[in-house]
């Protein structure tokens, strides 16, 4: 049995349960349409802090807007040759002596990079390798044809072997590019050996990224020395170092 005070104070506690709200969630502050569209015009505005322009970094605060682009071309760029990427490289090397036809395109792949993030340093020795051989088939071609083209790279009768070679690391090359390889020949008074020039040219970059020289020496493969290639081999490469261009 419940005493009158009892059921008093349990008929007060009722009454507050009834009177008491369900307990709701705040509210969160929601963008409305105006907003977001006060911000998508502001970005538009040139004297809003908030602008960027197509192929620009946004300003690092909202308290200045950002710099204007640099009219300068870059070092790389060459005002001087229009066209495409391969035809810039091309009229590049061209004008700095390199043998049209030693020219090589050397794909870079995702392989080619280090843990740096940059093609690996020895990738080059094999990228100007390549194009040294096209620079020798090409020397070949002049000095018997075909058949000689086959003995130089077989290593038959007299050919060149290679005695030493460096690499001038000038810009980091990444994928995706392809390079340009060019390559001249640099005569001494020496009968023997001489040194083979060549030049990297990235497409992505629009400049040389590499150069090297290499020193080859004429070599008689079926005696195993070193030897003189004669007159006519050195009247071609005499004509080749002064302009460039490997012909008969």
């Amino acid at each position: 049995m419940f005493s009158s005070k009892g059921l008093g104070a349990l008929t007060h506690a009722r009454v507050l349960l009834r009177s008491r709200r369900p307990c709701s969630l705040p509210q969160t502050a929601s963008l409305s349409g105006s907003s977001i569209k006060s911000l998508r015009d502001a970005f538009k505005d040139p004297s809003s802090p908030f602008h960027i322009a197509p192929g620009q970094a946004g300003p690092e605060s909202p308290d200045s807007p950002p710099a204007p682009p640099d009219p300068t071309p870059s070092q790389s760029s060459n005002p001087t040759v229009v066209g495409s990427s391969a035809e810039n490289g091309r009229a590049k090397l061209l004008s700095m002596g390199y043998d049209a036809g030693s020219l090589w395109e050397q794909s870079i792949v995702w392989g080619h990079h280090d843990s740096f993030r940059h093609v690996n340093n020895a990738h080059y020795l094999r990228f100007i390798e390549s194009g040294r051989m096209v620079w020798l088939m090409a020397l070949g071609k002049v000095l018997g044809g075909e058949e000689r083209v086959k003995a130089m790279l077989a290593g038959q009768g007299v050919s060149l072997i290679l005695k030493s070679t460096n690499v001038n690391y000038r810009r980091p090359v990444t994928f995706p590019d392809t390079l340009l390889i060019g390559h001249k020949p640099i005569i001494s008074s020496s009968r023997t050996h001489f040194t083979l020039n060549a030049a990297l040219y990235s497409y992505a970059q629009q400049a040389i990224v590499a150069d090297s020289d290499s020193v080859l020496v004429w070599y008689d493969y079926d005696s195993l020395r070193k030897c003189d290639p004669g007159d006519d081999t050195w009247r071609v490469m005499k004509a080749v170092s002064e302009d460039g261009q490997v012909k008969g």
